[in-house]
């Protein structure tokens, strides 16, 4: 160890502390190697910083060090997760934990891993014994009255990342205190146990149980519920264009559809994209919200004559859709061979609308003596306040959380808890909850939902396209753009924000955007502020951990700058109801949303003073 030595004590006794700790060869290689080349800012990210337990758990580039994902960093996390269960939670052990993993590398070691530490510890494991999409652990969670969820998995992130997601008892993911009080148990739990090591008890314990076969099916009997259409369904002319984006999904999304009435072959998949491979090797990322994602599925959409692509995230907890916009007669459809026309990618606020829509419209046919004030929407602050102006109208509950799904599915939970109907909740990044059968984002759900409305609309002479003209004309215009900013630097993230908090002189937020003066400003970091509410104490909760502000202007639009809690991005997100009595048209309200967003981004983030990187450009 001597030769390693880098003349820093702090950093040397991690680096020991890590070749005593770490069984890995190829992690320890690693440190190794960083420490005989003196490489003393690398070995400071790796070691004298950790991963922060937030977001409902983990997420991460995988590589060897504290602040990374890999095998000791999973065993630590693991330890302290299940001591704080045992700990916390009544029969924790007897109850048992759900643990799935996706395709992505290590997933399955991981899932191993934890698996070992909880059955040494004498608790019960559903441990999944093949890949599946994430929605099937909280659904696993709640069917078997389990203590806790643990997902491997970084959802759509790029292929060097991983992560490790935690769901609770109620089968929605962690949010404070617990996530705190397991921050603060993996703390207390860094060394590695004796066992925890040794995976190879994993196969012939006698708490190890494989709800992969049982969960499949009970699933796909669930979905029932959200199956309105059947016999439409059935004769469906519609194709659907499929991507797993290099993911899980497909073998899940095909069963979701067949349990829907759909035939084969309604589902055409893209062959490049539907097979797993953690590579991503015809994405930059597996992200379907990203520039060029959908290439090749517009290219086998174009070339069978499909009209509608649907795609998930290769954990398949995401769902997009884009359709053609034909110039022949929908009633030619399946038998004019190409469709000539554009592709419109609908936005995670448009998908929202529509699925909102479509889940009200529905759930009143099926439960026609449910009262509308009974009947609630969920969506985050960040998303389009379409839900909210539709429940409204409509004499529904709306209800608005903090961005990610842990705060909507506790929030829809606790609706449920008061005996209200809980029929659709979504987040703008492609996120949508279709019932509450799953407590969480679910993408093969969704996707089946979707097919059966599309099919349902052009059954009608419709299109999902004119289907969302129909609900702005009735709801109003909810126009949205939303995009980020890429910063490697959380120091300059930091920076960046405190400027906007002494925009106008010390302690005073902007008073003004450009030419567009600001009514209000909510600021949910730290002790929080909002100036509409009295005394300017906000009504979310406030996060000392991440930065969200918003603007709120005199022209009725809303923007949010908000740092992501999985990747270096500093997003934004703007929308604009424009006002009809005030003689503001769409095309008026686009223009003058286009012209905001360009301020916002010029006079907020200047990007040339803080060096961000924004979309476009990556």
């Amino acid at each position: 160890m001597e030769d390693m030595k880098t003349g820093n004590a702090d950093i040397d006794a991690k680096v020991e502390e890590w070749m005593r700790w770490d069984q890995n060869d190829t992690n320890r290689a690693e440190i190794r190697q960083l420490a005989l080349e003196k490489n003393v800012d690398e070995l400071k990210k790796r070691l004298l910083q950790r991963m922060e337990f937030g977001t409902a758990g983990l997420r991460a580039r995988m590589g060897a060090g504290y602040s990374m994902m890999n095998d000791l960093t999973i065993i630590q996390a693991t330890q302290g997760l299940v001591k704080y269960l045992i700990a916390s939670v009544p029969d924790a052990k007897k109850n048992g934990l759900v643990v799935g993993y996706d395709a992505r590398h290590n997933s399955q070691k991981w899932s191993e891993l934890v698996a070992t530490i909880c059955i040494n510890e004498g608790m019960l494991v559903y441990k999944f014994s093949e890949i599946c999409p994430t929605p099937y652990v909280p659904y696993a969670v709640v069917h078997y009255g389990a203590s806790c969820g643990v997902m491997i998995t970084a959802s759509h992130n790029p292929k060097e990342d991983n992560g490790y997601k935690v769901y609770w008892t109620n089968g929605a993911q962690i949010i404070p205190p617990i996530d705190k009080g397991i921050a603060t148990s993996i703390r207390e739990h860094l060394e590695p146990f004796p066992t925890s090591w040794n995976t190879s008890c994993v196969a012939d314990s006698k708490l190890l149980r494989d709800p992969y076969d049982k969960i499949f099916d009970l699933y796909n009997k669930d979905l029932h519920h959200l199956c309105h259409f059947r016999d439409q369904n059935l004769s469906s002319k519609v194709i659907f264009t499929y991507t797993a984006m290099h993911g899980v999904g497909y073998k899940f999304v095909r069963e979701a559809l067949q349990s829907f009435g759909f035939l084969p072959p309604v589902l055409l998949p893209v062959e490049k994209q539907v097979w797993p491979d953690p590579e991503f090797p015809t994405v930059k990322y597996p992200n379907p919200e990203e520039k060029g994602a959908l290439t090749l599925s517009k290219q086998m959409a174009d070339d069978k004559g499909s009209v509608v692509i649907l795609a998930n995230d290769p954990d398949a907890d995401r769902l997009a859709v884009a359709e053609k916009q034909p110039r022949c007669s929908l009633k030619h459809i399946g038998t004019c061979g190409i469709i000539q026309g554009k592709w419109r990618i609908f936005s995670g606020n448009e998908i929202g609308a529509l699925l909102g829509w479509w889940s009200l419209f529905t759930f009143r046919k099926s439960h026609p003596d449910v009262k509308n004030k009974d009947i609630c929407m969920v969506a985050s602050t960040v998303s389009s306040k379409i839900l909210q102006t539709i429940a409204k109208q409509e004499g529904c509950i709306f209800d608005e959380t903090l961005t990610g799904f842990k705060w909507i599915a506790n929030k829809a939970c606790d609706r449920q808890n008061d005996g209200k109907h809980v029929i659709f909740a979504f987040e703008e990044a492609i996120g949508f909850m279709c019932g509450t059968k799953v407590l969480d984002k679910d993408g093969v759900s969704a996707a089946a939902v979707m097919a059966e409305m599309a099919t349902f609309l052009y059954n009608h002479d419709s299109t999902l396209a004119k289907q969302l003209e129909e609900i702005f004309n009735k709801y109003g215009y909810h126009l949205s753009q939303n995009s980020y900013f890429r910063c490697d630097d959380p120091a300059i993230t930091a920076k960046m924000f405190q400027n906007l908090r002494n925009f106008d002189g010390p302690g005073k937020y902007p008073s003004s955007c450009g030419p567009y003066k600001i009514k209000y400003v909510r600021d949910l970091t730290g002790k929080g502020y909002d100036n509409s509410q009295p005394d300017n104490v906000p009504i979310l909760p406030t996060s000392k951990s991440s930065e969200m502000i918003t603007f709120t202007f005199e022209n009725g639009c809303v923007a949010t700058l908000r740092t992501s809690g999985t990747e270096p991005k500093i997003k934004y997100y703007t929308e604009h109801k424009p006002d009809p009595t005030k003689g503001m048209d769409r095309e008026a309200a686009k223009r003058e949303l286009n012209d905001m967003v360009h301020c916002i981004e010029t006079h907020f983030f200047q990007p040339k003073t803080f060096g961000l990187i924004p979309q476009s450009k990556l």
